[in-house]
C-alpha cells in the first residue's frame, strides 16, 4: 500500500514539475535552479546530511563522490548503481570495480528521507542526490563549489555487465583510460582533472599490491612505506590513502604524481607514461591549485552531464535501492 501511494505521489508531483521545464523534444534540460520552487529546502537539507557524515568519518566523502563517478559511467547518472539485486536484474553493487568497495548507500538512504520529509514527498531523484552529496562532500573537505546540473531521473534498470565494462579500473594502462574516459565524452584533460578526485580517500590492498611490489617507475622510498600496510599476501582490504592528506581536498596527489609516489598504477600512468599532455597538466596542477580547482569544477559538471534521463524518462524512485512499484 505505501509502495502505490508514493507511486500516485510521484506521478502528481511530476506532472507539476514537467509543467514548468518540457522541451518540444519531450526531454527535459538539467537546470541548477531545477528544485528552486518546487521544493527550496532540498540543497539545504542534502548539505546538512553530508556535512553530518564527513564530519563524522571524513573518509565518507570520497566514498559519496566515488558513487557519483561509479553511477554516471555505467548508463549515464541515473542512480542505477544504488538498486539492489531483483528477479530482472544483479545490481552494479556486485560489479568487479564496486564489490566490497563502493559504499555511503546508508548516508544516500538518510539524505533521501530528510529530503523528502523536506519536500513533503519524493521529489528529488535519486541520481540528482548523488551528484549535490558529491559536490557536497568535496566542498566539505575543503575543495571548490559550483553549481550543479539538476533534473536527472532515476533509472528502473541496472547494468552488471555495463559496470564491468564501462568503470576505468586501476589497473588500466594510460590508453585505456583515455579510451574508457573518451567513450564517455570525456577528454585526456578530464581524465587527469577528474583523476585528480583521489586527492581524498582511501584505496584497498588488494588494488595496489602489485604497483608497490613489481613496478619500477616508482620512487625508492615509496614502496616500503605502503608494504607495511599492504603484504605481498593477506590483507586485501587494508587501506592506504591515496595521498598523504587524505581527509583534505588539495594538490598533494598531483604533487606525488611528479615524485612517482601514485599509490594505483592508473594514476601513475598520467605521468611519465610517454605523454606530453597529460604529463604537464599534471605539473600544471601540481604548481597550481585555482587552475586545478577550476579546471575540476568543469569536468565535474561534464561528468554529470553524461546520458541523464529527463522528462518522462525513468521514474522519482521513493526508496533509491528499489524501483517503484505501479
Amino acid at each position: 500500500m505505501g509502495s502505490q501511494f508514493c507511486f500516485y505521489l510521484v506521478a502528481i508531483i511530476m506532472l507539476s514539475l514537467v509543467a514548468d521545464h518540457i522541451t518540444i523534444s519531450g526531454s527535459l534540460d538539467l537546470d541548477p535552479n531545477f528544485y528552486d520552487e518546487r521544493c527550496p529546502l532540498a540543497l539545504p537539507a542534502i548539505k546538512r546530511v553530508v556535512e553530518e557524515a564527513v564530519q563524522q568519518e571524513p573518509r565518507m566523502g570520497a566514498s559519496l563522490l566515488r558513487l557519483h563517478f561509479h553511477d554516471c559511467f555505467v548508463n549515464g547518472c541515473d542512480g542505477s548503481i544504488l538498486l539492489d539485486t531483483t528477479s530482472n536484474f544483479t545490481s552494479e553493487k556486485f560489479a568487479l570495480p564496486n564489490n566490497n568497495s563502493v559504499r555511503g548507500f546508508d548516508v544516500v538512504d538518510r539524505i533521501k528521507w530528510e529530503v523528502d520529509i523536506a519536500c513533503g514527498g519524493p521529489v528529488v531523484s535519486c541520481a540528482d542526490i548523488l551528484a549535490v552529496a558529491a559536490r557536497d562532500s568535496v566542498v566539505a573537505l575543503g575543495g571548490p563549489n559550483w553549481e550543479v546540473q539538476l533534473g536527472r531521473r532515476d533509472s528502473t534498470t541496472a547494468s552488471i555487465d555495463k559496470a564491468n565494462t564501462d568503470i576505468p579500473s586501476p589497473s588500466m594502462d594510460l590508453q585505456d583510460l583515455i579510451t574508457s574516459f573518451s567513450n564517455h565524452g570525456l577528454n585526456p584533460e578530464d581524465l587527469v582533472v577528474l583523476s585528480g578526485s583521489h586527492t581524498i580517500g582511501f584505496a584497498q590492498c588488494s588494488v595496489f599490491r602489485n604497483r608497490i611490489y613489481n613496478e619500477n617507475n616508482i620512487d625508492s622510498s615509496f614502496p616500503g612505506e605502503e608494504q607495511a600496510t599492504c603484504p605481498l599476501t593477506g590483507g586485501d582490504s587494508n587501506l592506504a590513502p591515496l595521498d598523504p592528506t587524505a581527509a583534505l581536498f588539495d594538490t598533494k596527489y598531483f604533487d606525488n604524481l611528479v615524485m612517482n609516489k601514485g599509490l594505483l598504477h592508473s594514476d601513475q600512468q598520467l605521468f611519465s607514461a610517454g605523454s606530453d599532455q597529460t604529463d604537464s597538466l599534471v605539473q600544471a596542477y601540481s604548481s597550481h591549485p585555482d587552475a586545478f580547482a577550476m579546471d575540476y569544477v568543469n569536468s565535474m559538471i561534464k561528468m554529470g552531464n553524461i546520458s541523464p534521463l529527463t522528462g518522462d524518462q525513468g521514474q522519482i524512485r521513493c526508496n533509491c535501492r528499489t524501483v517503484n512499484s505501479n
